[in-house]
């Protein structure tokens, strides 16, 4: 018998979902520099929503068109963070 577990995902599938995981934490490292709280639970609100309705995507395609997305909204965070004059921390 096989010690596998029967829902044991592939490389391709393990690799992408520590990408996805990798921008998660990214981009709520990213909000926590965010000097405004308000606009903080904002964006952590809009964040899990957008991991929460694609939770379940198993496209892997789509899966990399998600993860392009995620990463320019990121960047385009960290740019308006740096713009405001809020240090990136690093």
């Amino acid at each position: 018998m096989s010690k596998v577990p029967k829902a044991a995902l592939s490389l391709k599938q393990f690799m992408l979902r520590q990408e996805v995981l990798k921008l998660y934490r990214d981009i709520f490292r990213t909000i926590r520099q965010v000097p405004d709280k308000n606009s903080q639970l904002e964006l952590r609100s809009w964040a899990r929503h957008d991991f929460h309705t694609n939770r379940h995507q198993s496209d892997e395609v789509a899966i990399k068109m998600l993860l392009q997305h995620g990463r320019r909204s990121l960047t385009e965070l960290k740019t308006s963070l740096q713009l405001s004059g809020v240090s990136e921390g690093k």
